[in-house]
């Protein structure tokens, strides 16, 4: 399985923003609801240290087996500006709510401030992507588009990621990842290493003792329960990306008191999460991006049959791959790198982020010179700022206890041979993104979660459901499927745009923050005016 070299988005034709799903090794409305708000003073077993009017996280609070305590700001891989001023302090919870007297972890809360003078009573918080990216470093993502108008932003360390304690994090996996590079993608000996890298990481993790079993949607939606109640806040809103719109999504299932609203933007639903909604996704968002180069005609004129062109460049270079040499950023020494049928697929679906570029690129490899492509994939796979950031044990909590006991082995294999049928079958086995996520968790072997966290969220939540029209990693078309059984959802699909769009787009932004303030009747009038990229055809 590849997991996230992070929340680190390639860069993108407007800015470089913080996540994808899964990254290359690593995330509705029309109504007002409020189903049974809870407030912490009330309810029997809380204990409190507030002031009157206090500001939100400036207070203690222990609600039944939660405590919050102000404090300092947690940690962050880089100095985070927008964190300058914020109320910042710890949720301790039980690490297994099945186990009654178990040990406890903690977990870093930001609250950046809201803009205005007089700030709305109920904030959002902020769910970030992965599985194992930690929320509080994306807090200029959040900030940049505009989430802190009028309400206060809080940003929680999910359970295990970088700034909680424990962290789950194991380097050794994303050295490993930028070692592909110089490897046959989907080749059995790197299948070998690959999970010799994950028995590694679970190996060092259990032997700190970590509850493997404990990391998932089911114990984190209930984290951010007992932090409402702990914070004293009877609304609040949530905003998810990526892989924060599964945890949103069994939020609303599990623990659907106190939702004002819910926005979900790179939609991956729980009941349809796996191998083969993997392939299809993929399949949406460079069908998208494909379509808008034919639809422009100097692109169309000088790249036609460019979904044939790449077609047949993944069959003939998994049958001869092709190696090359390039060089990083911050390092003159040779890398090198080897580009197969299966390389291909997993920097197209990152790629999509700078699309622009994606036809040039391809079409540069069709005819000998790979450099463009292998430079850009060594660049993402070998960025040292992605060496011990993501939470792997959280990655793998989900995926193995949510997603592969709930398909079948072949079931990225079926995706495949369903969505790009001329593929080669050793391309089709293994879904973008997702390499060898079976073996992976055979090898860490934790249990199943139960089956009912694959059920479809429904009710009459408010919530916006964003996608991009380029997303290759959660396709737009989860927006109406979501949608089906969320009597308030809005589905908003943003052109030309590729996973998580408040990143990159002014125009979701505006949608954003216009659906928190209304989320009846959210505006959507800049998708009137949305032009589609110039693709390069020159380098």
């Amino acid at each position: 399985m590849t997991r996230p070299q992070t929340t680190r988005h390639p860069a993108s034709r407007r800015r470089r923003t913080v996540r994808r799903l899964l990254a290359p090794s690593a995330g509705i409305a029309a109504g007002l609801l409020v189903t049974g708000l809870l407030t912490a003073p009330a309810q029997a077993g809380s204990r409190s240290d507030t002031s009157p009017g206090a500001p939100i996280g400036t207070t203690a609070r222990t609600v039944g087996d939660a405590r919050y305590e102000p404090g300092p700001c947690p940690k962050t891989v880089e100095p985070v500006e927008e964190l300058e001023g914020a109320r910042c302090g710890t949720l301790t919870v039980p690490e297994n709510r099945d186990k009654p007297g178990g040990r406890t972890i903690d977990l870093a809360v930001a609250i950046v401030a809201a803009t205005a003078a007089t700030p709305k009573p109920d904030p959002i918080v902020w769910l970030a992507g992965g599985p194992g990216d930690d929320a509080v470093g994306e807090v200029k993502l959040a900030v940049d588009g505009g989430l802190n108008r009028d309400r206060d932003v809080i940003f929680m360390s999910q359970r295990g990621t970088y700034s909680a304690d424990p962290e789950l994090l194991c380097p050794n996996i994303d050295e490993f990842n930028g070692r592909v590079v110089g490897l046959v993608y989907d080749a059995p000996s790197t299948e070998r290493l690959h999970v010799e890298a994950t028995k590694a990481c679970r190996d060092k993790l259990a032997a700190r003792g970590i509850d493997l079993g404990a990391y998932n949607d089911t114990e984190s939606a209930a984290d951010y329960a007992d932090l409402r109640t702990a914070l004293g806040i009877e609304q609040w809103n949530l905003y998810g990306i990526s892989y924060g719109t599964h945890l949103a999504l069994a939020s609303m299932r599990l623990h659907p008191e106190g939702l004002r609203s819910v926005g979900i933007d790179g939609i991956l639903p729980p009941s349809r999460s796996g191998s083969a909604s993997t392939w299809s996704s993929f399949r949406q968002g460079v069908d998208g991006l494909f379509k808008a180069c034919a639809d422009q005609p100097a692109c169309n004129e000088r790249f036609p049959n460019l979904k044939a062109t790449f077609e047949k460049l993944v069959s003939d270079l998994e049958a001869k791959p092709v190696t090359t040499t390039v060089t990083v950023p911050g390092s003159d020494k040779p890398v090198k790198v080897v580009i197969d049928g299966g390389t291909l697929v997993n920097w197209l679906t990152s790629a999509t982020h700078t699309a622009e570029a994606v036809p040039l690129s391809l079409d540069e490899l069709a005819n000998g010179n790979p450099q463009r492509i292998a430079q850009q994939w060594a660049g993402w796979r070998l960025n040292p700022k992605g060496i011990g950031v993501v939470s792997h044990g959280l990655s793998y909590g989900v995926f193995c206890s949510e997603w592969t006991p709930y398909e079948n082995k072949d079931a990225a294999l079926r995706g495949g041979q369903k969505e790009f049928p001329s593929f080669p079958r050793s391309v089709q086995a293994q879904a973008p993104l997702l390499t060898f996520l079976h073996p992976d968790c055979d090898t860490w072997n934790i249990p199943a979660a139960p089956r009912s966290i694959r059920d479809v969220t429904s009710g009459d939540i408010p919530t916006l459901a964003l996608s991009g029209a380029f997303d290759a990693q959660t396709g737009a078309d989860n927006g109406p499927y979501v949608a089906r059984t969320l009597s308030k959802a809005e589905v908003v699909t943003i052109p030309y745009e590729p996973h998580v769009v408040i990143a990159t787009s002014k125009c979701a932004q505006e949608i954003a923050v216009s659906f928190f303030e209304t989320p009846d009747a959210p505006d959507t009038a800049c998708l009137k005016n949305l032009e589609p990229p110039v693709f390069e055809t020159a380098p």
